[in-house]
Parts: C-alpha cells; structure tokens; sequence
C-alpha cells in the first residue's frame, strides 16, 4: 500500500469505530475523513458528529440516504421478490452497496487516498464493502483494521479506547448489548452472544421492533398497497416517498408481529452463523408485490422470474450489487415490471401477511370469462385439452411401451 494521507472512514461513534478512527490516526499518520449514513436506523446520529470534531476530524459527514436506499436499492431488489437462501431478505446485504458508493464519492470529494470500514475479517460485510467500492473506483486503497490489528476481543477495544482517553458509552462499560446488531428502514439484525448457540431460542426482551404473534391484537388490520411499474406508491390511497412508505409499514406489521425470522445462514466467507432478523414491512412488501403480478405477469415471465430470483440473491448476498451480470439481471426484471400495476389488499393477523385481493385495471391477464367454472358460453373449448395431454404424454407413452417389452 502506497503512502496515505487521508482516508475516508465509515463511522457510527460506536466502540469500534471510535478506536478505529483514532488507531488510523496513530498507524497511518493520517488525516481522516468521517461519513456516517442515515439509513433510517432510527439512532440520533449527532453524537457521531460531536464524538467526530473531539477527536480531530475537520471533515465530518453525515448524510441522510432513506430515500435513495429505498427507491434506489431496497424496491429494484423487491422487483426480483429477492429471498436468500429461502428465509433471509437481505436487510443488511442490501445497505453495504449504498455505503460503498458514498465512502467513494467522498473520497473522490476530498481527494482522499483510501477509504476504511468496521467490518470483521470473519464477515460477509468486508467483502460488500470492498467489492463494491474496486467496482466503483479499482484504484481505491482499502484499510481494513479488523485485519490488521491485534485488537480482537471487546476488552481489548476497551482497553486500547482507556488508554487513548476515548469516550466509552456506559452501556460498553456495563457489558454493552448482548448481541451485535445492525438496523437500517428495512430491518434490523441479531448476532453473537447468545444467539452463538443455534439450539438457544432468542429472548423475547431481545425483539426491538415487533411484538410476539402471541401479544398482537387480537382485531386483524387490512391495508390497501398500490403499485406502479412494480413498485408500492401509495398505502390505504395515501401517497408517499419510498422511505415513508416502508416504514410506515414496518410500525404497522410491528404492531400485528410480523417479520420475525431466526435463521443458520451460509456466510461467503465458509462459515455457517446464526442471525436473528426483523422485516416487517419488506415481509408485506414481498407477499404484496407477489400478489398483484400473479394476475398482470405472464405465466412463463414469473417462472423466468423464479429460476433468476436465487441467482439474483446470491448477489446481493455476496457483494456483487455493481457487477455486469447483476446490471444486466435487473434491466431483464425492471422490464417484467412495466405491466405490474395496480392494488393489493392484505390482512395482518398474528404474525401473518393474507393476501384478500388484488386487481389492475389496466394489466390483469385474469379473465373470468375463460376461468369460470359455471357456463364459459364456449369461451373455452374443453376437447382442446385432450390433444394436448396426449402430446405431453408421447415421450412417456413411448418410455412405457419399451419397458413393457424388456
């Protein structure tokens, strides 16, 4: 690595990245640039900022992104109805891509050399950042401390943050959260401690944004989501931006415990771990979005859609979000979407998402006339349906005759 003279890092004010700031300070020589995100994480982020100037910075950014990482990240991936490994929606995975795209802009702002994260050398969340950020600049220097240092363990953050006169929040000096955690609009994540032992069920006191199944209200609650180009615009005829939108929706499914998931997921770097998620409104967001294109999708479009979805997952999961073959994934599935318009009524009940209705008035392939089961008035031929099952048939005819010659 070449002589850095200023780098730009991802900073929370947290433990980590407070003694990260500072060990760049020290290590490097440097001068380093701050960027905390507003990802709708719903923390006050101006105690970044003082923690920041205290310790030198003179370059301190704070941006408020909700609307972009919604319209721009989370809704194309929900055009996929992108589910990881079956459960998992990709709450954290979908956040690095933004992040990496804002830490290289501000590099390019104030001509920094390299950029730097938080991120662990046994995480998935290095290889988002750094994927994304070569993709976007392939000249970028990197700092990754957790691969550097010999800081590996809570006490030694703290003891290297005593030592360097590093404010420590009470709640790290009293054991700080028992899990590690990541929050953003779209959902927030459990690790570690506790949840290290896949056979241990996840504390009830633990859930911040939801309420279990058995303590939601017992009064099911409809709502009415409209969408346009396969995108959700408005909530029970209200318009709103994206951001508004879903989290509306995740203080709606909150209230009924929705979106709970805990799942054993296969991490890029080898290993299995285990995470316990809350996804309220992405979890009625996919149910609805499913919805309204079973009726304006053309049967072998969906299909399509099914067999890329996986694929389509997979990277995200793993980084790829700005490589050539996800663009091109998603100018396939955008175009899918221009006949994805209408509503969708859903009822929430108990920790469940039903879908009750759907309709487009300008889209819907669903026609009645041809799908009744009382008199179609010869909108249907029924003796059509005998050819072809004798056509599909031929290849296991022609199997059953050879066998029952042998």
């Amino acid at each position: 690595m070449s002589k850095v003279n200023k780098v730009v890092l991802a900073y929370s004010g947290g433990l980590d990245t407070s003694v990260i700031l500072k060990w760049l300070q020290d290590e490097y020589q440097c001068e380093v640039v701050t960027f905390t995100a507003d990802l709708g994480q719903g923390e006050e982020l101006e105690p970044a900022r003082a923690k920041a100037k205290a310790a030198g910075v003179k370059e301190i950014y704070i941006d408020d992104v909700r609307e972009e990482f919604v319209r721009d990240f989370v809704f194309p991936m929900f055009r996929a109805n992108t589910v990881y490994e079956g459960e998992y929606l990709l709450g954290t995975s979908i956040a690095r891509p933004l992040i990496a795209k804002r830490l290289i802009e501000i590099a390019r702002e104030t001509n920094a050399d390299a950029i730097s994260h938080g991120a662990t050398g046994k995480g998935n969340d290095q290889v988002r950042f750094e994927l994304g950020a070569y993709a976007l600049n392939p000249n970028i220097q990197i700092i990754a401390p957790w691969r550097e240092w010999d800081l590996l363990s809570r006490e030694k953050l703290m003891s290297y943050a005593e030592k360097h006169g590093i404010p420590v929040d009470m709640k790290h000096k009293q054991g700080g959260s028992p899990y590690s955690m990541d929050a953003n609009l779209l959902h927030i994540s459990y690790e570690g401690r506790h949840l290290e032992n896949p056979a241990a069920e996840a504390e009830e006191s633990m859930w911040r944004w939801s309420v279990s199944p058995e303590k939601a209200p017992d009064a099911a609650e409809y709502l009415d989501i409209e969408y346009v180009n396969g995108d959700p615009v408005s909530l029970n005829g209200q318009a709103m931006k994206a951001h508004e939108l879903l989290a509306h929706l995740n203080t709606i499914g909150g209230k009924h415990g929705i979106g709970r998931l805990d799942l054993v997921e296969n991490r890029y770097v080898g290993m299995k771990s285990r995470g316990c998620y809350e996804t309220p409104g992405g979890t009625i967001m996919l149910k609805a979005h499913r919805a309204i294109e079973s009726i304006t999708l053309d049967r072998e479009v969906a299909h399509l859609k099914d067999d890329l979805m996986p694929r389509y997952a997979s990277m995200i999961y793993n980084g790829y979000w700005w490589s050539p073959e996800r663009i091109a994934l998603q100018t396939l599935i955008d175009h899918t979407q221009s006949t994805v318009n209408g509503w969708v009524r859903v009822k929430l009940y108990k920790g469940n998402v039903i879908v009750v209705g759907r309709d487009s008035k300008t889209n819907s392939l669903f026609d009645s006339t041809i799908a009744t089961f009382e008199d179609d008035k010869g909108a249907y031929d029924q003796k059509d349906a005998g050819g072809f099952i004798k056509l599909n048939a031929l290849r296991l005819r022609i199997a059953a005759n050879l066998k029952n010659r042998q």
